[in-house]
C-alpha cells in the first residue's frame, strides 16, 4: 500500500506546484516563454551567475539558446547561487566556484549534467529515471518525498524541486535547492562511500562479487549495466545479524569456499544484482522473472499498489488486527531510498533479507533489450544499419541487412515502438535469456500487413514451433503489428535458448518480440 500512498501524495504535489505563484525574485517571467533556457538565465543572472559562468566555460550555453535538435526540447534543473554553494560545502575538492570554473572538462560535465535532453513538466514525472539522458549522458531520477507538512520531488536523491515548471522556448526549468553531484562512482564505489551498508558490502568482498559491480558503462560500451538490491545493516540488524560473519553463517554455516560460483554465500550476493539496469518505474505494470548473477532468476511483481518481490515463496510476518489477518509474504522496495544512479546501474534498497528461492515460472518477453547497441539506438529515433555483425552479441543474422527502427513517441502497434527490419532470403536469429524450465505458449510480435511480406517458420533449439506463417496477412492499417501464436515448448533446463526465424519465401520481416506464457 506504500506505493500508492506515494501516488495520492503525488497528486497534492502536482496541484501544489501547479498553483504556485511566481516567486518575486524571478523577473520577466511573464515574457518566459518567448525566451531560451539561455536567455532566462542571463535576464535573471544575478540569482544565476554561478550557474551562468559554469555553462559558458563548459560549452552548453549556444546548445541552451537554440531548440533541441531531436525535437523534444530540454529541461534543465536550474542551481542558484545559493544552491551551488550548498553544492561547494558538501563537495571535497572544490572549496569554490572557481574551482569548477579553473577545470573546463569538470565544468561542461556539472553544465551537461542538469540538462535532461527532453521537455518534462512535473505532471509528466516518472516514478524513477527519465526516459531520456542528461547531455552527459546519465539518467537523472524522481523521488517523491512526503514529510508531515509537506511534499515534493527531489532529484537523484540529493536535490529538491523549489519552483518548477517555468516554461520557455526550447523546454523547461525547475529550480532546485542544491546543484547536482555528477554520477562518478560505481556501484560498488557508492557502497563504499556511504555508511550503513557494510554488512552486505563485507558480503560482496569476500565472495568477489563486488568486481561485478565496480565498472563505467560509459568506459567500455559493451558492458551491460546492473541493478543492485541492497539490504541496509538495520535490516540484517533486526534478525540479529550484526557483521558481515553473521551473515556468511546464516547464509553459508557449512562452506567457506566464498569465492566458489557454487558457494551458497557467493550466490546469494550474486543473486541481488539483476542483469540491465532498472528504475521502480521500469518494474511497474508487469509481474516477471529477472535475470541475475546467480544460477536463478528473481521474481518481481508490478501488478499491483506495490512492487513485491518473491511474491509468495516465504511467510515474513503475520500481522493481527481486530479480525483482520495480514500476511506479509514478500520483500518490498523502500521507496524513499531506492532510484540511485551509478556509472554501473541502478541501486535499490530493499526490507528484508532476500534470500534465494525456488523461482516460479512468469510471462517473459523478450524484446533485444541484451543488446547494448540496440539500447544506444533506442534513445533517439530513427532507422539503423547494423553494419558490424560482430557488434552484436544475441542477434546474428546473414542474406541481407538488419536493421534496427525506434520509433520513440510516435503511435504504433509495435509492443515497444521499436523492431528489428530485415528483408531478403534471410536467417536471423536471437539467444533469449534464461528462462524458468516448464512448458510455455510461445508468441511472436512481427508486423503482418505489407504484400512484400515474407512466409516464415519459426525454430526454438533447432525444433519447429510454429507452421507456416504468412505476414502478409493478417494486420490492418491501424495495427500492423500483431501477436501471432505460435504453439507450445517445453524447456527441461534453466538455460539461454535460441529462436531461428527462416523464410520459406524470401520477403521483409518486422520482428518486435518472442513471448512466453507459462501454461
Amino acid at each position: 500500500m506504500k506505493k500508492i500512498f506515494y501516488i495520492l501524495n503525488l497528486v497534492v504535489v502536482v496541484l501544489a506546484f501547479n498553483s504556485c505563484k511566481e516567486p518575486e525574485r524571478i523577473a520577466g517571467f511573464e515574457d518566459a516563454e518567448q525566451m531560451s533556457i539561455y536567455d532566462y538565465i542571463q535576464e535573471n543572472k544575478e540569482e544565476f551567475s554561478d550557474f551562468l559562468a559554469i555553462m559558458e566555460v563548459g560549452g552548453i550555453d549556444k546548445t541552451l539558446s537554440a531548440y533541441n535538435p531531436n525535437g523534444n526540447e530540454y529541461t534543465l534543473f536550474l542551481p542558484s547561487n545559493k544552491a551551488i554553494d550548498n553544492f561547494i560545502k558538501t563537495t571535497e575538492g572544490i572549496s569554490s566556484v572557481n574551482d569548477i570554473l579553473k577545470n573546463p572538462e569538470y565544468a561542461a560535465a556539472f553544465a551537461r549534467f542538469h540538462v535532461v535532453n527532453m521537455g518534462v513538466h512535473t505532471q509528466d514525472f516518472p516514478f524513477g529515471a527519465f526516459p531520456e539522458p542528461t547531455l552527459s549522458e546519465d539518467y537523472l531520477t524522481v523521488s517523491f518525498i512526503i514529510e508531515t507538512d509537506t511534499s515534493y520531488y527531489k532529484i537523484n536523491n540529493q536535490a529538491a524541486v523549489s519552483f518548477p515548471n517555468i516554461e520557455v522556448s526550447n523546454g523547461y526549468i525547475h529550480l532546485i535547492e542544491t546543484a547536482l553531484k555528477p554520477i562518478t562512482f560505481t556501484s560498488y564505489g557508492w557502497l563504499t562511500e556511504n555508511s550503513g551498508y557494510s554488512i552486505f558490502k563485507g558480503a560482496l568482498e569476500i565472495t568477489g562479487v563486488n568486481k561485478l559491480i565496480d565498472f563505467n558503462t560509459k568506459e567500455n560500451e559493451n558492458s551491460v549495466p546492473v541493478t543492485l538490491l541492497i539490504e541496509p545493516d538495520r535490516v540484517y540488524n533486526q534478525m540479529g545479524i550484526n557483521t558481515v560473519e553473521d551473515l556468511a553463517r546464516y547464509i553459508s554455516p557449512e562452506d567457506n569456499n566464498y569465492t566458489s560460483v557454487t558457494n551458497p554465500l557467493y550466490n546469494y550476493c550474486s543473486y541481488h544484482v539483476l542483469s540491465g539496469g532498472r528504475y521502480i518505474n521500469d518494474f511497474e505494470g508487469i509481474a516477471t522473472n529477472y535475470t541475475t548473477l546467480s544460477e536463478i532468476p528473481l521474481n518481481i511483481n508490478g501488478l499491483g499498489n506495490d512492487l513485491l518481490i518473491n511474491l509468495g515463496k516465504q511467510v515474513f510476518d503475520t500481522i493481527i488486527t481486530g479480525l483482520d489477518t495480514t500476511i506479509i509474504d514478500y520483500i518490498g522496495f523502500l521507496y524513499d531510498e531506492s532510484n540511485i544512479t551509478t556509472q554501473s546501474g541502478a541501486i535499490h534498497l530493499i526490507d528484508r533479507v532476500l534470500e534465494q528461492v525456488t523461482p516460479s515460472r512468469a510471462i517473459s518477453t523478450f524484446e533485444f533489450w541484451e543488446e547494448p547497441l540496440l539500447n544506444e539506438y533506442r534513445t533517439e529515433n530513427g532507422q539503423y544499419l547494423i553494419e558490424d555483425k560482430n557488434s552484436l552479441y544475441t542477434i546474428k543474422w546473414e542474406g541481407a541487412d538488419l536493421f534496427f527502427t525506434e520509433k520513440g513517441d510516435e503511435q504504433t502497434s509495435a509492443w515497444g515502438n521499436d523492431y528489428l527490419e530485415i528483408d531478403g532470403d534471410f536467417k536471423l536469429s536471437y539467444e533469449i535469456p534464461k528462462i524458468i524450465q516448464g512448458k510455455y505458449k510461445v508468441f511472436l510480435g512481427a508486423e503482418r500487413f505489407n504484400s512484400t511480406n515474407a512466409l516464415i517458420e519459426v525454430y526454438i533449439d533447432g525444433k519447429k514451433v510454429s507452421s507456416l506463417i504468412d505476414l502478409s496477412q493478417g494486420g490492418s492499417s491501424n495495427n500492423p503489428f500483431q501477436r501471432i501464436e505460435l504453439g507450445t515448448i517445453d524447456f527441461k533446463k534453466y538455460e539461454t535458448h535460441k529462436v531461428e526465424v527462416i523464410p520459406l519465401i524470401p520477403g521483409r520481416f518486422l520482428w518486435d518480440y518472442i513471448r512466453f506464457e507459462p501454461l
